[in-house]
């Protein structure tokens, strides 16, 4: 039998049957020696519905086709004294086991004092993984995205107003002016008839206000945008895993 680690491992699963090719029961888990590392034991499942774990010598194991045989018996497999598959073998239930399959036991068979698979340690609530618990705890990240919050345009339209303001505007009016006759004008006064119908005319002139419009441009007008920073607070739960022990002296 071949004693790579990788491959033996990846027998996990796989269906273990006797010497006369009857099934036993599903393999379980590998154990391996705690000191060597190398494959030592077999814990398959047995029992009705599989409710019972039976350990078997992988020393002579080998693969038929898609199972794994061992050389015992059927029902010898199943009368091995029980050991609870907590993830280790201590000293005495390995010499129990050996004992029962008549196999030599020495010190040196289980390495120090116990044998234990490749993953230490029994996850009673699932498949077992490894020899720790993970604990984990969600942690916030915050940041920023951007959304469209509005739109501005420029929109121009006209407004009609009146608007009223004051011009002076002259007009001419008649006066009449009066001279008596002197040695200066009394030449001018006798040039015509002496009794005479007769008329004089002047033209008479005045503003008017007028208004008249033009178009002045008076400004630039354009759309630009500023940042303004603000801070917000973002609340959010966050979870996170506690471990317990159970069990005398217990601490948290």
């Amino acid at each position: 039998m071949s004693t790579n680690v990788q491959e033996t491992t990846a027998w996990r699963g796989r269906t273990a049957v006797d010497a006369d090719g009857d099934k036993i029961g599903k393999i379980e888990e590998i154990y391996l020696d705690a000191e060597t590392g190398r494959p030592e034991w077999l814990a398959v499942k047995t029992g009705l519905f599989g409710s019972h774990v039976s350990f078997i010598p992988l020393a002579q194991a080998r693969e038929d086709g898609d199972d794994i045989r061992v050389p015992f018996d059927k029902d010898h497999v199943k009368d091995a004294p029980h050991v609870d598959p907590d993830g280790q073998l201590s000293h005495g239930e390995e010499e129990a086991l050996y004992r029962h399959y008549d196999l030599e036991f020495t010190s040196s068979s289980s390495g120090d004092d116990r044998a234990g698979r490749d993953t230490v340690g029994h996850d009673v609530s699932g498949r077992t993984t490894d020899d720790a618990m993970t604990r984990s705890e969600e942690e916030l990240r915050v940041g920023t995205r951007e959304r469209e919050a509005g739109r501005a345009r420029l929109r121009k339209y006209v407004v009609t107003e009146d608007v009223t303001e004051t011009v002076p505007v002259k007009r001419e009016e008649v006066r009449v002016e009066r001279e008596p006759i002197t040695d200066g004008n009394v030449d001018d006064a006798l040039d015509g008839p002496a009794i005479s119908e007769e008329e004089h005319e002047v033209v008479l002139h005045q503003e008017e206000a007028v208004a008249e419009k033009r178009v002045v441009p008076k400004e630039r007008v354009r759309l630009d945008k500023d940042v303004e920073v603000e801070q917000r607070e973002v609340s959010e739960e966050v979870r996170r895993e506690e471990i317990d022990v159970d069990g005398p002296g217990g601490t948290r």
